[in-house]
């Protein structure tokens, strides 16, 4: 059961991932699906195509025919579910992807009647296909679709406008699979670009395809310095994006607000991560600014059920309801982030117009699966009647674990929906004072573990 997570199905190839385990969940899963057709892509990993094989076999058993869609990113298959094929429109996708994890690992991104299936689906899912016997042998039944093309098409489409725009632009792919459509969409718009670890190989030679982690920057960073005026970098799927300047790592909360700039009044969903300097300015502009929990999955929902225009994780997932389909596509980011550009807007300018902060970067506190949720409830607790020594507290926002106002920042203390640790975060005006909630809240989560 341990594969089966909150946002996606993840674990190790032969090991959790095997045939009887991936046949298994194509067939079960097909019992979910109202339609016909099921559009299935996958990443770069070697074992990527003999996973395709046995979740189609699954799927096939299951009464599903399968569009195969070869190689792609996930925003591609994302898109597939929003495109007719011969007069065909899939139920459903499933993305075939370890994403930014260690080349040993893959998994399965679902996608069903264009929503994420996550969280208890996911779970109920993993305890039919544990509890079921051998699926049956039925034919093959697999149609190849071009969605790799149909996806650049339309991108190049869109941006039509970016034709040749003077900006010197380097990026790094870290043997991914966002390779196979960054040259053929910058090679159409005719860009200045130089590339990095462009062609797709799951065992990354060349660095960890993790642009959150600031070691994986580092050949992008120098290639910026030398030769570039932007820099991009993408996760091993492609639906994660980071954004360098001369000046700036630009996180995902601040991309955001950079986004809504050129937007009327929009909606913008942010995650509990995110900087309280987002929410202001947005409020202050008149957007109307909304915190949720984090997770690419809760927040597709959530635009969904506010009809939000953008959304945004701290860690590089952006999501474009605005003149796209709201889901989130590091390629896309970067179409828009270089459009921001050609309209005049200087970057770091903006960025330093804000409110300066410190923000720490996510701090892991190693605990166990059993124990995470529950010291959340402890915290919960001991913040009713917080020690006398804790810092002032203006509010707690119990949107996804607890995000505890102070007078001069915040501090956040979440269970991760993916791994066994709490994830903390802190901002303050001052890199002093949030150390001094980082302390604080540190003793308050110890003194929570000791009275489990």
């Amino acid at each position: 059961m341990s594969i089966y997570r909150e946002y996606d199905i993840r674990g190790i190839y032969e090991k959790e991932l095997n045939e009887q385990s991936v046949v298994r969940i194509g067939y079960t899963l097909a019992s979910k699906i109202s339609g016909e057709y099921v559009a299935v892509g996958y990443d770069a990993r070697s074992h990527s195509p003999i996973l395709f094989e046995y979740l189609v076999r699954g799927l096939n058993a299951g009464g599903k025919k399968v569009l195969d869609m070869g190689l792609v990113p996930t925003p591609v298959n994302y898109f597939t579910n929003y495109q007719e094929w011969n007069g065909i429109t899939p139920s459903a996708s499933v993305m075939i992807t370890g994403s930014h994890n260690p080349s040993e690992y893959n998994g399965f991104k679902i996608t069903v009647d264009k929503s994420p299936f996550f969280g208890e689906d996911i779970y109920a899912l993993g305890r039919e296909c544990e509890a079921m016997g051998t699926v049956p042998h039925v034919e093959r039944n697999v149609a190849k679709i071009d969605a790799l093309t149909r996806y650049i098409d339309f991108l190049v489409e869109e941006f039509q406008h970016l034709k040749g725009m003077p900006t010197r632009i380097v990026y790094d792919c870290g043997n991914g699979v966002a390779g196979v459509v960054t040259e053929r969409i910058f090679g159409a718009l005719e860009l200045t670009t130089k590339g990095l670890y462009i062609e797709p190989d799951g065992t990354f030679p060349n660095h960890h395809p993790d642009p959150s982690d600031e070691h994986n920057l580092e050949d992008v960073k120098k290639l910026l310095e030398a030769e570039g005026d932007i820099a991009f970098a993408y996760d091993g799927d492609a639906d994660r994006i980071a954004v360098l300047t001369h000046k700036n790592n630009i996180k995902g909360d601040m991309m955001a607000l950079l986004y809504s700039m050129k937007m009327d009044k929009p909606i913008v969903i942010g995650e509990v991560k995110c900087s309280q300097v987002m929410y202001d300015e947005l409020a202050k502009r008149g957007a109307t600014a909304i915190m949720y929990k984090t997770g690419h999955s809760n927040l597709k929902v959530k635009m969904k059920e506010t009809n939000a225009d953008l959304a945004c994780e701290v860690s590089g997932h952006v999501f474009f309801k605005n003149r796209y389909f709201g889901y989130d596509d590091a390629i896309y980011a970067t179409l828009r982030m270089l459009e921001l550009i050609h309209d005049g807007i200087d970057l770091d300018a903006e960025l330093a117009k804000l409110p300066q902060v410190f923000s720490t970067e996510e701090i892991k506190v190693k605990t166990t699966e059993s124990e995470k949720f529950k010291i959340i409830d402890k915290i919960k607790e001991l913040l009713k009647n917080p020690p006398a020594d804790f810092p002032l507290i203006k509010d707690i926002i119990e949107v996804d674990g607890v995000r505890i106002n102070f007078e001069d920042g915040w501090g956040l203390v979440r269970a991760s929906n993916t791994t066994p640790v709490l994830v903390t975060r802190f901002e303050s005006t001052s890199k002093d004072t949030a150390k001094f909630y980082e302390n604080a809240v540190n003793q308050l989560i110890q003194k929570a573990k000791n009275l489990l």
